[in-house]
């Protein structure tokens, strides 16, 4: 637990503007998903229309933006929230501002859903999206003073309490942006919690690219060849197959979003 309650002054005090392009990840399943299900393109525009009728609705703020930049703000959360975002919060857009450290945090989450899934011995390449975003915003750095004090709260592995109550107060403060130490990337690289759609500087992804995931119960590896260069990564994470939030129940498999 964090030892200090922070108010909206001293956040807002501490905070300054920031200008910076991230990465995140996201499985790319968006039309894949739905193409299985119909036997032609007609009948799976219709059917893409159909589900989106029955999505929440998009709310002003995030009007106009590409479906990959919205759909963070979009969905409630999880029961236990994440590490920025509470039960009853608004949404959160995670992203890193290296490619390394978003194909981290992502993998990790699949190796957790593997690791919990006693039937299923690895998880075959899958196609991801990983893109870059670009943000203006007022943020605070939870590595720099006062803030880094608390690094033990804010770097918990499965308690998010801390984290959580710090970016309602960050809300309140009306700075958008939080940035923080990486959990689940071995290296430590710099991620970024965006609070809000307006931190947003641009409507679009500024690119994309596609890379493959494949799990095992050992190590995560990604994989992207384009006519330039081949890239790969590979993680792991000995030692914390058993940790999940408090309370959090198994994770289960949930049905895949299109297009936002």
């Amino acid at each position: 637990m964090c030892s200090t309650t922070w108010t909206p002054l001293e956040v807002a005090s501490n905070s300054h503007p920031v200008e910076l392009k991230a990465w995140r990840a996201v499985e790319a399943q968006h039309l894949v998903s739905t193409l299985a299900l119909v036997d032609s393109l007609d009948e799976q525009h219709e059917l893409e229309l159909l589900l989106e009728s029955s999505k929440p609705a998009l709310e002003q703020p995030l009007q106009g933006l590409h479906w990959l930049l919205f759909t963070p703000f979009r969905y409630p959360p999880l029961p236990t929230g994440s590490r920025f975002r509470g039960p009853h919060h608004p949404g959160v857009l995670y992203a890193a501002e290296e490619i390394r450290t978003a194909c981290a945090e992502l993998g990790y989450w699949r190796w957790r859903f593997l690791m919990d899934s006693p039937d299923l011995v690895a998880i075959a390449a899958k196609p991801q999206t990983v893109f870059r975003l670009a943000v203006a915003a007022s943020a605070v750095d939870l590595r720099a003073e006062p803030f880094r004090e608390e690094r033990a709260a804010w770097t918990h592995p499965s308690d998010y309490s801390s984290c959580q109550s710090f970016a309602a107060t960050t809300r309140d403060a009306s700075v958008e942006a939080i940035r923080y130490e990486s959990v689940r990337d071995p290296e430590h690289g710099t991620c970024v919690a965006v609070l809000s759609p307006t931190a947003l500087a641009k409507r679009e992804p500024l690119e994309a690219q596609t890379w493959l995931l494949s799990v095992t119960r050992a190590k995560v590896f990604w994989h992207r060849n384009n006519v330039i260069e081949s890239s790969q990564l590979e993680f792991s994470w000995p030692g914390h197959g058993s940790v999940l939030p408090p309370t959090s129940p198994a994770p289960k498999v949930r049905p895949a979003r299109t297009k936002g």
